[in-house]
């Protein structure tokens, strides 16, 4: 079979990855950090116990928020506190439902406690829900990019804590793509639960910050304001490459998904699969008739998918999973290289593009300029102006020293 040029640029960029940044960007250190190199928000017991003695506790929070080996949940129950509810994100409170799956209420065998679903026929809690409460607590490890739906829950459940005079109280956590901003700024008239706010794909943003700006900028419904307060990440800056304890959902297994999520989950909007039902989620892109792939996989059935895109279907494209920690890491922006090329050799290419695409991209430009065979740097440039008014909004709500 021929190979095609988007083949050859592929493998040459394979070849030659690791000598092309291998170097420090100007005289920063960026260095990666574990678990153990800091002390999360949830760990800081001593600065957020005094907030909530004799207060009716709310959490919203997965699997991710965890103290050491121990669920939040579970450590504040045991240190007496009086925990009413948990409210849950996608996923679910165990993490543990496929994406876009919509989740009932129900009660946690674990605990007993009332799991009320922010992820089905609602998103923002009801007043009702908020009855019993006095502070809401929100606990959840976000990955950085903004059609990553955890953050527009966390900003719906502000919005009814300011509706209805409750304290909300943000736990923090790295942001393991806290170390660069990219992406088109999202346009207002593409609001949606994949982006409520005019925000880059990558904000550069842990969620306690991002709550900040949130409540600065006035983005609560009726410009209402939310009594947030935050306890910060001991140890931490956006210099840091931080490799998560936990995956912080079912489609994102490990490190090299998380870095390649912010591009390739642009393919969420094409025909293409990135990998859901097979054992390398975000981490492959194909097609079955992507015919000048170097790689193939079949997706089927699993927990974590259970019916994902073309199911069954023998698919040719590219495994992406090493590139991502020795070149997507380094490289240090959205990169649209691959859904570029995917684009200018797929057949049929009046159905490349699916509804969802102008969402995810924040723009009706992005797709356009694809189709249109834009070169990156000329696509790039035309992110340039909104991303330099939001690094300067950005930098009012910083809470860690920063990689500019």
């Amino acid at each position: 079979m021929k190979k095609t040029r988007f083949y050859l640029i592929f493998t040459f960029m394979m070849i030659n990855y690791q000598l092309i940044f291998s170097q420090n960007n100007g005289n920063i250190l960026y260095r990666t950090i574990t678990s153990s190199d800091i002390k999360v928000g949830a760990e800081r017991t001593e600065r957020y116990y005094p907030f909530l003695k004799g207060k009716r506790i709310a959490i919203v929070a997965n699997q991710t928020a965890m103290i050491g080996k121990v669920h939040l949940v579970d450590s504040l129950i045991k240190a007496g506190f009086d925990i009413k509810k948990v409210f849950a994100p996608e996923h679910g409170f165990r993490g543990d439902a496929e994406a876009g799956q919509q989740i009932e209420n129900y009660t946690d065998k674990k605990t007993g406690i009332p799991v009320i679903s922010l992820y089905g026929k609602d998103y923002k809690p009801h007043a009702t829900d908020l009855n019993d409460v006095d502070v809401v607590i929100y606990d959840i490890q976000d990955v950085g990019v903004r059609f990553y739906t955890y953050t527009a829950t966390m900003q719906y459940v502000m919005e009814a804590c300011a509706e209805n005079k409750k304290t909300f109280i943000v736990l923090d956590r790295p942001n393991p793509n806290g170390f660069y901003v990219d992406g088109p700024v999202m346009e207002n008239e593409l609001k949606s639960f994949i982006g409520l706010n005019p925000v880059p794909i990558v904000h550069g943003l842990t969620v306690a910050e991002y709550a900040l700006m949130i409540n600065g900028e006035g983005w609560l419904k009726n410009g209402v304001k939310c009594d947030l307060k935050y306890i910060p990440v001991d140890n931490y800056n956006h210099t840091y490459y931080y490799i998560l304890p936990v995956k912080p959902s079912p489609n994102l297994p490990n490190m090299k998904a998380v870095y390649l999520y912010p591009s390739l989950g642009l393919f969420e909007g094409t025909i293409l699969s990135v990998g859901r039902g097979t054992d390398k989620p975000f981490q492959v892109v194909g097609h079955p008739d992507l015919k000048s792939g170097t790689y193939s996989f079949t997706p089927k059935s699993v927990p974590e998918a259970k019916n994902p895109p073309l199911i069954g279907q023998k698919c040719y494209g590219y495994d992406l999973s090493d590139f991502a920690e020795l070149f997507i890491k380094n490289y240090k922006q959205v990169y649209l290289f691959w859904i570029m090329g995917a684009y200018e050799n797929m057949p049929l290419k009046e159905k490349f593009f699916n509804t969802a695409f102008d969402k995810l991209a924040g723009n009706t430009t992005l797709k356009k300029q694809i189709m249109d065979g834009a070169k990156e740097e000329v696509i790039k440039k035309s992110w340039q102006q909104g991303l330099d008014s939001y690094k300067k909004m950005r930098k009012k709500y910083l809470l860690y020293p920063d990689f500019e």
